[in-house]
């Protein structure tokens, strides 16, 4: 249940850096960010897995993607130097990130510990 941005909804829901010199985020639950580009092999195989946590946490925390083809202005801003590089939003505090195809349980424990999510029994 993921959800493409490009700069305008990235303002909208994520950060309007236009308005806000200090990060500020604008979603009304905790965010995953997957930075990614169609031919990147290890990008479609994180793809499916993060495809799979959103309906696990569905009502809890979303999922964006961000084409760093389409969007290399975004992913320049958060200087993405590696593909993916997924990006973990809590509702309060500063965004962190991991670069690389991580795996399932990484993930998890990222949305636990950074995020502050559990999962829906």
């Amino acid at each position: 249940m993921s959800e493409h941005l490009t700069m305008a909804t990235f303002k909208e829901k994520v950060f309007n850096f236009e308005a806000n010199q200090e990060w500020k985020y604008e979603g009304d639950l905790p965010a995953i960010i997957d930075f990614y580009a169609d031919w990147c092999a290890p990008c479609r195989m994180v793809a499916p897995v993060l495809e799979e946590l959103g309906k696990k946490y569905d009502g809890k925390l979303r999922v964006y993607k961000i084409d760093t083809e389409a969007e290399p202005e975004l992913a320049g801003m958060f200087q993405v130097q590696s593909i993916p590089t997924i990006f973990f939003i809590p509702m309060e505090g500063q965004p962190t990130y991991a670069m690389g195809a991580l795996p399932k349980k990484e993930l998890e424990r990222a949305i636990s510990d950074v995020l502050k999510v559990e999962a829906v029994a």
